[in-house]
């Protein structure tokens, strides 16, 4: 059974760090008592800062987050871990330190066999079959743009309606539809801030306040909302 728990943003605006989603976190993890943290994100700050900055929300719920920066085999400690965490940042650097630690396969072995998923932000991005529908600059280059593919669609974390007076270049639905126009045959999850899609059980449900905005090619962009029938989305 595959337990994917897929935030778009980590901070809504004017509250603090991780508290949107902390009880969809600690339901989604259960009984787990030790996450596997990817910081590679970050870029502005250390590691051990991350960890840190995670750890201290995850104790709320009695939870150790044991950062992979730590380990010298990395594959050995995704294979042991009893679930794994992916947090937001710069999703290109993330891509390009997963890929040099040759790890997709592993955490995709891992994650289809039933260990729990959780990312957000980058760490969204990189569940999808590949980082495409980021909106971060590529600050750094990857050896290619396929992700840990263990969802069908993509995701567009942050997802934004707003096209500002006196903006005259394209809007993030516009980016969104050039994504479609290359790649016809796959469905584009435009996340708002504040929501998340659980995967569980074989069902894939919108949680939060806000609808998401779907797309694909030949067909009108399209509002769902938390309770909706969202198994189009792995056809």
């Amino acid at each position: 059974m595959v337990k994917l728990l897929l935030i778009s943003n980590s901070t809504n605006a004017g509250e603090a760090y991780l508290e949107h989603p902390k009880e969809e976190i600690k339901k989604f993890l259960g009984n787990v008592k030790k996450v596997l943290f990817l910081p590679w994100a970050a870029v502005t700050y250390s590691y051990d800062e991350y960890e840190r900055k995670v750890q201290a929300r995850f104790s709320e719920f009695g939870v150790e987050v044991d950062s992979i920066h730590h380990y010298r085999n990395t594959k050995l400690a995704i294979q042991e871990a009893e679930a794994i965490v992916v947090g937001g940042g710069n999703t290109f650097k993330l891509l390009k330190t997963i890929q040099q630690h040759d790890i997709i396969e592993t955490v995709r072995s891992k994650v289809l066999s039933g260990t729990p998923y959780i990312g957000w932000s980058a760490g969204a991005n990189v569940a999808c079959p590949t980082v495409c529908t980021t909106n971060d600059m590529p600050i750094t280059e990857p050896d290619n743009f396929n992700a840990f593919n263990l969802v069908r669609f993509q995701i567009n974390p942050h997802y934004l309606d707003a096209h500002p007076t006196g903006h005259a270049g394209e809007t993030r639905e516009q980016r969104i539809i050039e994504f479609t126009e290359m790649d016809p045959y796959t469905y584009v999850v435009g996340l708002r801030e504040g929501t998340m899609l659980l995967l569980e059980n074989v069902t894939l449900t919108l949680k939060g306040p806000k609808p998401a905005r779907i797309f694909k090619k030949g067909m009108a962009p399209m509002e769902v909302n938390a309770g909706d029938d969202l198994d189009f989305l792995f056809e």
